[in-house]
């Protein structure tokens, strides 16, 4: 196994720059997941560590190897791609196989591999179908099995889930997980789904425009964001963000919004007071309390174990998760309360972390 280290790896196309200067270190046997919307440079991060994108300025090293400049195949690292990209005309045996006839490996190695890969990823009893006659998850583990057999010093995942339903992109992030936890390896992995990587990864590398905008264990990133877009990134359904300043009033210190609500805060805003702030509140960290602030039930679903509201409080829309079962007509009013010591303060123009 490897360590990846990128420092300051530049890609453009033309005059256009799509990665600005972007430095990670995945370490030894690390499970790394790379996570932002749609366009923010993380797949190409990733196929530049692959060697399918070249890299216009910085350096990537899979070990102790500069590899800028080498193919692929001399990178020793192997690649689970979104679509499967399996070979319709052979069977899971031979797909598993291919590469390591390409390289002439002995017969007998050959099968010593495919039959570990297959045992690792329960394929045995599908070793002579076809692509046309497996499941959507059959077909990604056998993907993954031509990934292992070439025991490669990284591996690295492109969106591998995405094609899959729900239920069984539940079962395939457990499988996965496992598949790291038995052979220790080191993965990289890209995925827009942030529940796929708060599940899953070691450490999560948030990316927007080209840029990291945060990178630390899942909790970490859940509990002290950097900035208000990891902050409503992270988190399903996500912080809520509200605009307004920091006020003293007669209970203490609180934030007061655009529409004259007041929201408690704790003490240490106090340094903040006169300042315009953006308000994050998790959806979980507010309640329902009688004498609390008022606001108009919009939605509610039932989840069975959670409840989530969408309250209208002024202009403002709260979402706010229950552990409770809470049933009431939309329409009504709900009276909300919130944990000042778990609010988080952001500065409305730069987004960075105030408090």
């Amino acid at each position: 196994m490897a360590s990846v280290t990128i420092r300051e790896a530049v890609k453009s196309y033309g005059a256009f720059e799509v990665l600005h200067g972007v430095s990670l270190a995945a370490r030894d046997g690390e499970f790394v997941v790379l996570v932002g919307p749609s366009g923010c440079g993380k797949s190409t991060l990733l196929r530049m560590i692959a060697g399918l994108e070249s890299i216009t300025d910085g350096a990537i090293e899979i070990g102790d190897r500069i590899v800028n400049e080498l193919e692929p195949k001399e990178r020793d690292i192997a690649m689970v791609f979104q679509t499967y990209a399996l070979y319709p005309h052979m069977s899971v045996r031979d797909n598993m196989a291919f590469s390591l006839k390409l390289a002439r490996t002995p017969r007998e190695e050959i099968e010593r591999a495919v039959r570990r890969a297959a045992e690792i990823l329960a394929l045995g009893p599908l070793l002579d179908r076809y692509p046309r006659q497996l499941s959507g998850g059959q077909r990604q583990r056998v993907a993954m099995g031509r990934a292992i057999v070439r025991d490669p010093a990284v591996f690295l995942f492109d969106e591998p889930l995405s094609n899959l339903d729900a239920k069984l992109r539940v079962q395939m992030r457990g499988e996965i997980k496992a598949l790291h936890a038995r052979l220790g390896a080191t993965m990289i992995y890209v995925t827009h789904d942030q529940m796929e990587a708060m599940t899953m990864a070691d450490r999560i590398v948030v990316m927007r425009d080209g840029r990291i905008e945060q990178a630390g264990t899942p909790l970490e990133l859940y509990d002290n964001p950097a900035n208000s877009f990891v902050a409503s990134f992270i988190g399903s359904p996500s912080m809520n963000l509200i605009d307004g300043a920091v006020v003293e009033d007669g209970n203490g210190v609180a934030m007061r919004d655009a529409c004259g609500t007041h929201w408690p805060l704790s003490e240490a805003a106090r340094a903040h007071l006169g300042r315009p702030v953006q308000l994050g509140l998790r959806p979980e960290h507010i309640r329902t309390a009688e004498g609390g602030t008022p606001g108009t039930l919009v939605n509610l679903e039932p989840t069975g174990s959670e409840t989530h509201l969408q309250v209208q409080v002024g202009d403002q829309p709260i979402m706010v998760v229950l552990h409770d079962r809470f049933l009431a007509p939309i329409g009504s009013t709900v009276d909300l309360a919130i944990d000042p010591d778990s609010a988080k303060l952001f500065d409305p123009e730069t987004g960075g972390r105030l408090a």
